[in-house]
């Protein structure tokens, strides 16, 4: 029998809100849980990193959740640049900043949205302390493809909720998104459109309700630092993937949804694909137990590296 070896609990791992420095930024994280270290990677880009919160994940590993730079309030944790600047290779120079910092092994890397985008370039470029990949609700495109997909979804929820009396407002919240250039509107149209989000979010309103009080999101161009436009396209490139992989997705999701799933299974060599079948984009809020449990269980299984000890 094989004794999988425990990793000390370092300063940089322990429970609470951490920050260093990075060049100048500050990079500030939290850490919850107990077990095998996971970073989990929230989306956007510049959506506050709270939304990701994961108790039920956190009875099962240490998860690591750092505030993706940009996201911060005020200047902290912002580039000079800000709003552009904050490319995939930004973002995963930070991540691996942080693990250098926490001071362990290898972690996990669990990547929400676009997050998850951020998380497959990060594997693909930087796998050496990477012991598995989790995509949750990601995409192996951007562009003029994914943007026909998200819409022609939008559509579909509109036909299924029409006459309902919010319909319009999230329908004019897409109309507004060209338009964003500051954080307090870029919040007020993603609070907008947080019920397309979701699988039922109208027929649970009650429960999710707080969560969309809650999200908030700060304004970041999808432009470089030239302030020139980064498409991404990693389809060919995830063939050469060869960490565990396990894509997560909701059924319901419009905007990274089953088909992009479906490809970024097809596409990375021995991946594993679970679909929650009553979950849109938020599958750790709308199925939080079984979204933990494939979680914890694909960790597990893909071993041999485990968290710090407690006690």
């Amino acid at each position: 029998m094989t004794t999988i070896p425990t990793i000390p609990m370092t300063d940089a791992l322990a429970a609470g809100t951490h920050e260093f420095d990075i060049d100048g930024v500050t990079q500030r994280y939290h850490v919850h849980g107990q077990g095998p270290v996971c970073v989990a990677h929230s989306g956007g880009p510049g959506v506050t990193w709270e939304y990701l919160r994961m108790p039920a994940l956190e009875e099962h590993l240490t998860v690591v959740y750092p505030e993706p730079v940009g996201s911060g309030e005020g200047d902290s944790g912002r580039l000079p640049s800000h709003p552009h600047g904050y490319t995939r290779a930004l973002y995963s120079r930070f991540l691996q900043a942080l693990i250098d910092h926490l001071g362990v092994p290898e972690v996990y890397l669990l990547g929400h949205s676009h997050g998850g985008f951020v998380a497959q370039y990060h594997a693909l470029h930087h796998p050496e302390q990477v012991a598995g990949v989790i995509l949750y609700e990601s995409a192996p495109v951007t562009g003029q493809e994914h943007v026909a997909e998200a819409m022609s979804q939008v559509q579909r929820f509109a036909e299924r909720h029409a006459g309902h009396p919010e319909l319009p407002a999230v329908l004019a919240g897409f109309e507004a998104l060209p338009g964003l250039s500051d954080d307090a509107g870029t919040t007020d149209v993603l609070r907008a459109l947080v019920p397309v989000y979701f699988a039922d979010y109208w027929g649970r309103e009650e429960e999710f309700a707080p969560f969309r009080a809650a999200v908030s999101a700060t304004y970041i161009s999808s432009l470089d630092q030239d302030q020139v436009p980064r498409p991404m396209d990693d389809r060919e490139a995830l063939g050469s993937l060869a960490l565990p992989t396990l894509v997560v997705v909701g059924r319901h999701d419009f905007i990274c949804g089953v088909r992009w799933a479906e490809e970024l299974h097809a596409l990375i060599p021995g991946s594993r694909l679970l679909i929650l079948e009553d979950s849109g984009h938020f599958g750790h809020v709308e199925q939080p137990a079984e979204f933990a449990r494939a979680v914890s269980a694909f960790v597990t299984a893909t071993g041999p590296v485990t968290g710090p000890s407690v006690g």
